[in-house]
Parts: C-alpha cells; structure tokens; sequence
C-alpha cells in the first residue's frame, strides 16, 4: 500500500487525482491522508469525489473515506473496465479536472471508453475545456494517448451545468516527448465568450486582448483571431481562450469573466499571459507543463521539453509520480521562471495486459 502525504508541496487536488490515475494505470493500492490540508476548505470537494467514484467505478476498486471533507482515503483498484459512462458533478467542479484524471486509466482498457460528464466547463483554478481539447488533447495524442471531445453546454460558476463528451481509445506503447525549442509562433486564434449576456461583452473582451497583444508585441507577425459570440447555457458567464500555435508546440490561455470584473481586464489578463509566455521562450506553458509529467514517466527514452515557467504544481506531481514508479527527471532553472525539464521513463506500462 503506497501512503502519500497530501500535505506535500503545493498540498492541493492535484496529488488525489494524480494518485488515482497512477493506482488504476498500475494497478497499485494507496492511502493518502491529510488531503488539501492546507486549503480554506480541506478535505474532498464534490469534483474530487466524482473524481473518486469515477476511477471507483472504472477500476471496481475497493474505497474508504469517501465522504465530503474527508481528508484521509484508501482506494485499491482491481480491474479496468471499458465501456459509456456518465458523471454529474452536482455542482460547477470541473468536468476537465474529473477527465484528465479518468484518461490514464481508460488508456489501459481493451476497447474505446466514453465519458459523458455534468458541471463545470470554464471555472476558476482548473484548465478550461477549450485548454484540454485544443492544447492537452493535441499534445498527448503525439504521445500515443487519443482523446476526442466535444461540449455540448457551458457550465460556469456558481451553477454549472455544463455537459462535454469525450472518447478514450487504448493506448499502448507510449512516445517520448522532445520539444526543446518552441520555435516560431505560426498563429494565434481563440474564441471570447458571452453566455446568456450580451454579445457585446464578448466584443470588448476581444478588442481588449487583441490590443494589448498589439501594444505589447509590436513585432509579432503571426495572424490573430479572436472569434467574439453570444451562447446560451444554464447559466450565465464569460471567458476568453487564446491559443497560440507554434512551429514546435501549442500553447493556451483563459481568463474567466466574473461580477465586477470588467470586460476589458478578462481579454487583457489573457493577452499578459500569452505575452509572458511569448517572451520566455519556453515551448510548453506552465499548464500543460505539470499535467504532461504523468504520460512522459511512462514512455521508453528520454522525453526534453522547456517551460515558461516552473512552478509547485510540477514539482508537486513528479513527487506523487516518483511514489508509484521508478523514473527518472532533472529540472534546470529556478521555481517561477523559465526551465528545461529531462525525464526519462521507466515504461511499466508497455501494454494493457499489466
């Protein structure tokens, strides 16, 4: 029985979902006690338990401690099952939190899986869906990891709602990664979004990114489009998603509308991200960065990519990672700045027979 500390590092959900996913890939038993210690509201959340009761249910694991607020958990997985499945969160936790977690063991199954999954689609502190279908989705699928999305409603804070679809196809053997050098930017496209408000505010959201991109990289020559619309949802809410294609790799940005926050500053924050991100020279932006490391470990050979941006969520999941098997990494550069990260994978997954 592995035990993980889930005070550790950065001390948020990152390490439960991670641990989940590892123990259904590997099928290795663990106990994880003092879950999100150190946030306002420690314990599980209801993303987390979806969490928990979807890899439950993929992987006919064995569960204690799963109640809300818990903040001690032991999940033993037996055997992976393909199949449709359907998730509600019940709130506006993120859907893509739930599915980034489900991915690594429905890779291991014998047939394509699909999840249907209820809640949040653009809510704070998580990748956003339009991040996970048009950057993550991409990047792992050169790995050897396919996944097809789509959405079918928004769902924001605080009332969810939102509905996204997704199909997982078996993986077998997996393919380093090399990405050192991100090279030139190709492109820059996005979409700004108005749900159940007027399509103006998607407008000044636009205008807002596209100037401050303007202002603040008067020598980019790569065409931008930012693609302004009105949607109706459940609920109501805003956000701006900016992806920037590069010779190399793909990168993305949200910025999520909220009340007293103006339109302005949602397309601006955006565009600052994507301007630091631009001047790093980094490849892969600080999201996919952290959230690649799991799939990188598995692969046979030596996987190099640079970062804008170091942070404690990386460091964070090569610990939980490191728990489960044996791999090796190094890390050049200093926490918040630009880095190079090497892993080289000990590949105990080769094949869905394990």
């Amino acid at each position: 029985m592995i035990e993980i500390d889930g005070s550790f590092g950065e001390g948020g959900g990152q390490i439960l979902r991670t641990a989940l996913s590892l123990s259904c890939l590997l099928n290795k038993p663990f106990r994880i006690v003092n879950i999100r210690k150190g946030r306002k509201n420690p314990g599980l959340m209801p993303q987390h338990l979806t969490s928990v009761k979807a890899l439950q249910l993929l992987s006919d694991a064995a569960v204690s401690g799963d109640y809300k607020g818990s903040t001690e958990l032991t999940f033993s997985p037996r055997k992976i099952r393909e199949g449709d499945f359907s998730f509600d969160i019940g709130t506006a936790g993120s859907t893509m939190l739930v599915l980034q977690t489900a991915i690594p063991a429905l890779m291991r199954a014998d047939r394509q899986s699909s999840l249907m999954l209820r809640g949040g689609t653009h809510v704070p502190f998580s990748p956003s869906f339009h991040y996970v279908s048009e950057v993550f989705a991409p990047v792992i699928a050169r790995i050897g990891v396919n996944v097809k999305m789509s959405i079918e409603s928004y769902g924001f804070y605080p009332k969810g709602g939102g509905i996204i679809r997704a199909d997982i196809m078996p993986a077998n053997k997996l393919r380093p990664l090399r990405i050192p050098q991100r090279g030139r930017i190709l492109r820059i496209n996005g979409y700004s979004r108005a749900v159940n408000l007027p399509l103006s505010i998607a407008e000044r959201q636009k205008n807002s990114a596209l100037e401050r991109i303007s202002s603040g990289l008067p020598d980019l020559s790569c065409p931008v489009d930012i693609e302004a619309a009105a949607s109706k949802a459940f609920g109501t809410g805003t956000f701006i998603f900016i992806k920037a294609e590069s010779e190399h790799s793909i990168a993305g940005f949200t910025c999520l509308g909220e009340r007293g926050k103006k339109a302005e500053s949602v397309g601006e924050d955006a565009a600052i991200e994507f301007i630091e991100y631009y001047r790093s020279d980094g490849a892969l932006d600080p999201y996919l960065s952290d959230q690649i490391v799991l799939y990188l470990s598995m692969c046979e050979g030596e996987s190099i990519f640079t970062t804008s941006r170091i942070t404690d969520h990386l460091m964070t999941n090569l610990w939980v990672i490191g728990l489960f098997h044996q791999f090796e990494w190094f890390i050049e550069g200093e926490k918040g700045k630009p880095g190079r990260v090497a892993i080289w994978g000990n590949p105990p997954y080769i094949n869905r027979s394990i």
